[in-house]
């Protein structure tokens, strides 16, 4: 098997067989075998319905896992490529806004150029408002501030690794992955290609706001530790602080004495010092509960339904 596309779906009934027919269509006299990896992230609509059908079918190599639950993106990514068995494994969306010729651009760009091993798309024109767009690059420079590892802007998961990458993304067990800063700690060479994103298909997107800003927060926690650090240096500016205001007030109890308590003053100070206070154990906080939630050892997904070329498993 050359290529293997994974594919992440949660309630994408209408667009699941479109996508297929799109994929052969772009393979047609490529050249080289490919198969397609669905994984159902617990659709509530007839997303895995509809991909009994494309796997009875076998219009092409086609693969399905379904979870027993919502488990999320970043768990369908990594089930998929579990499942990958191609020399090349890529990462695409079901709703047809990336569109599956540009697959076939980035495995020739990896055969032609062996000094790449990734080639990523990045969007050079985004279809979303200019609050989300800034949003998004505002992010983007903060965790480039905060960490080590570099993510590109507007770097999207719409890429192609070879399998020595893949293996190597797939050893890291992470519970909580955040898999643009996985895709830039593994390192390797990689290529960016721009891209225009498509009209979805069919339905609506999946990514509000909300999802989008914590998935900002996991990126943050999982890939820098600047925040403890942050919560350090208040800290110590409010320890200093704190001293510094405690020799003004002896001082001007001896020089000129203080005739009116300073109610207002204590106030704000308290109120100051509780929410800064309060603000770093929240930040302690997360990364607890992430360390606690990875001590359990959970798996990152659970499969109920698993869907090869000939055979049917239930787990």
């Amino acid at each position: 098997m050359r290529l293997s596309l994974v594919v992440p779906c949660y309630n994408e009934a209408e667009n699941v067989a479109a996508f297929q027919n799109a994929v052969i269509k772009a393979f047609e006299g490529c050249g080289y075998d490919y198969e397609i990896i669905y994984v159902d992230d617990g659709s509530k609509d007839a997303t895995m319905h509809n991909l009994r059908k494309l796997h009875k079918a076998q219009l092409c190599p086609v693969k399905v896992v379904s979870f027993s639950r919502n488990f999320g993106k970043e768990a369908g990514i990594y089930a998929g490529m579990a499942q990958a068995s191609g020399d090349y494994i890529s990462l695409i969306d079901a709703d047809l806004q990336q569109r599956p010729e540009l697959l076939r651009e980035m495995v020739s760009i990896l055969e032609e150029k062996p000094e790449y091993d990734v080639v990523a798309a990045y969007q050079d024109r985004r279809r979303e408002s200019k609050f989300l767009s800034f949003f998004k690059r505002s992010f983007y420079a903060l965790i480039n501030r905060l960490s080590s590892v570099k993510l590109q802007p507007d770097a999207s998961d719409f890429r192609t690794f070879r399998r020595s990458v893949a293996e190597s993304i797939l050893s890291l067990k992470e519970y909580h992955r955040f898999s643009k800063g996985i895709f830039a700690w593994v390192g390797f060479d990689t290529c960016y290609i721009p891209y225009t994103p498509c009209e979805r298909a069919a339905g609506v997107t999946k990514w509000n706001f909300r999802k989008l800003f914590n998935y900002a927060i996991d990126g943050i926690i999982g890939f820098s530790t600047a925040p403890l650090r942050l919560s350090v240096y208040l800290g110590s500016f409010t320890a200093v602080a704190a001293v510094i205001y405690l020799f003004v007030v002896v001082l001007q109890k001896l020089i000129s004495g203080i005739d009116i308590p300073g109610y207002a003053t204590i106030i704000v100070l308290i109120l100051l010092l509780g929410s800064m206070q309060l603000f770093c154990i929240g930040i302690i906080g997360e990364y607890v509960g992430k360390t606690f939630e990875q001590s359990k050892d959970r798996p990152v997904y659970i499969p109920r339904e698993v869907l090869s070329y000939d055979e049917t498993t239930t787990e």
